[in-house]
């Protein structure tokens, strides 16, 4: 389901990344596939410096259909961002992406802390996070976050996802699913 970006990927993702439901959502926005092969390649520079951490979600087939990354890590901590190409909004790999990438970041490469900020207008967003078990809305709790990202204008939401939660949803599932496995055997 996901992989580390690779410039073989560029053409696909670009072709996904200029739809007009997705565009306007990314965080580096391309108008041309030589920008965005450039984008791509800063990305993995900076994964290498340990600057953000970056994947490339892929379909059934290893066919690259979007990204996830983590962006502007600082104390354990950085913003996700996500988008999938339209041909697959609705198709169920919204989730599965984020679960195997929370899995890598929060056990494997030491993160403690997700956030997300989401365009108010961006509905589509904000009820993929909110069906979410362990993410809380912390345009409260986060204040001083909250107000820094929206300084000039009231433009996002703030989601929090602290390894803490995570693992508890986590832990939660598997036991449920191990009983289930039990009571079938």
């Amino acid at each position: 389901m996901l992989k580390k970006r690779d410039l073989q990927d560029c053409h696909a993702l670009f072709e996904l990344i200029t739809h007009p439901d997705v565009f306007p959502f990314v965080r580096h926005k391309a108008d041309t596939y030589d920008e965005f092969l450039f984008i791509s390649k800063q990305t993995i520079e900076a994964e290498e410096r340990k600057e953000l951490i970056s994947r490339t979600i892929v379909d059934e087939w290893g066919a690259p259909i979007g990204t996830i990354n983590l962006y502007d890590l600082e104390n354990n901590a950085g913003f996700l961002g996500t988008w999938l190409g339209k041909p697959y909004h609705g198709k169920g790999y919204n989730s599965p992406a984020k679960e195997e990438f929370f899995q890598e970041v929060f056990y494997e490469l030491g993160i403690e802390t997700i956030f997300m900020r989401i365009r108010k207008v961006n509905i589509r967003s904000i009820k993929a996070a909110e069906k979410l078990p362990y993410v809380v809305k912390a345009n409260e709790t986060r204040k001083s976050l909250y107000m820094q990202l929206n300084a000039v204008e009231d433009v996002y939401d703030l989601y929090e996802i602290s390894k803490d939660q995570y693992t508890l949803h986590y832990m939660r599932t598997n036991s449920a699913e191990q009983s289930d496995s039990e009571l079938l055997a």
